[in-house]
């Protein structure tokens, strides 16, 4: 015989019992940022340590190691020794040619492995932006002329190797300088990519900056699909290398700064567009980096 009076019990309590458990599973699973793509400035053991360099190479190993699936760039500057460090191109990668002011520049693509890290890295290299050159400096000490132009190539040369690699990145990281143009290009030229549709972009500022304005031909130089001069409109003629910054932060859906009082008007600026800041971390933030990517990924996503 039936126990009528147990029935109403199980009715109020198992549906939502299950309910909670299946609605706690659904936001674990949709909120969680699994593909992390590093666009990044510098590398140990590649280049010379640094605060940045070291962060290239210690955050994508520590993220990876949560489980989280990665893929790592970063410039093939002309200080790096590609027999010792075995680098080798990828000619199926290889090819395109990426057209800045009117002028063609072949993109190379070339690959190297740290192997105690079981971590892949992918670098961006042009015989005119990287060959026999260094990084942002020359031999003597000076900045380089075209530094936005090189700034430009290597973000526009990552978004097409990705797209060709069929990845699809849930958070793009980018530190550095040399990466502030990708929340642009991903925002603007890149949304309807299926590669990049839905991705969402956090932006490192880093101590190491660059004291040269873009020059009076950026607008030019940025130029591609729908994007043009029109978006440097609230700066100035030559855009400076805070300008550049802000224009980072712009398109970004997060900012990390490793000192929050001398990166304070940054964060303020970010803030004053509602965009989350993550403040005084390094490389060995690892947790605070991965519920960071977490927190900017579930932004604007339905936990229904």
């Amino acid at each position: 015989m039936k126990e009528l009076s147990s029935i109403p019990l199980k009715k109020a309590i198992m549906p939502n019992f299950f309910s909670y458990l299946c609605a706690k599973e659904k936001v674990n699973m949709t909120m969680k940022a699994k593909k992390i793509l590093f666009i990044t400035q510098e590398m140990t053991p590649y280049v010379p340590d640094s605060e940045l360099a070291a962060m290239g190479r210690e955050l994508p190993q520590e993220i990876q190691e949560k489980g989280r699936e990665i893929r790592t760039f970063m410039p093939k500057w002309g200080n790096i020794n590609e027999r010792r460090n075995q680098l080798h191109e990828v000619i199926r990668l290889s090819g395109m040619n990426l057209i800045i002011d009117d002028t063609d520049h072949p993109l190379i693509i070339k690959v190297a492995s740290i192997q105690a890290a079981r971590m892949q890295v992918y670098f961006i290299d042009n015989d005119d932006y990287f060959l026999k050159r260094l990084m942002a400096l020359d031999e003597n000490g000076n900045e380089y002329e075209d530094n936005s132009e090189r700034a430009i190539f290597y973000a526009r040369g990552v978004l097409e190797t990705v797209k060709k690699l069929r990845w699809v990145p849930d958070v793009i990281h980018c530190q550095g300088w040399m990466s502030a143009l990708v929340p642009l290009y991903v925002k603007t030229a890149y949304k309807e990519e299926p590669s990049f549709r839905d991705s969402k972009i956090v932006y490192s500022m880093s101590s190491e900056g660059l004291k040269q304005s873009m020059g009076t031909n950026f607008g030019n130089c940025i130029t591609f699909r729908d994007v043009n001069a029109s978006v440097l409109k609230d700066f100035s003629p030559e855009v400076t290398y805070d300008e550049l910054n802000k224009l980072a932060i712009n398109y970004s859906d997060g900012l990390t700064v490793p000192d929050t009082d001398k990166f304070q008007a940054f964060a303020e600026y970010a803030q004053s567009k509602q965009i989350p800041v993550l403040e005084n971390v390094s490389a060995a933030d690892a947790d605070a980096f991965a519920d960071f990517y977490d927190k900017v990924w579930s932004q604007g996503k339905s936990e229904d």
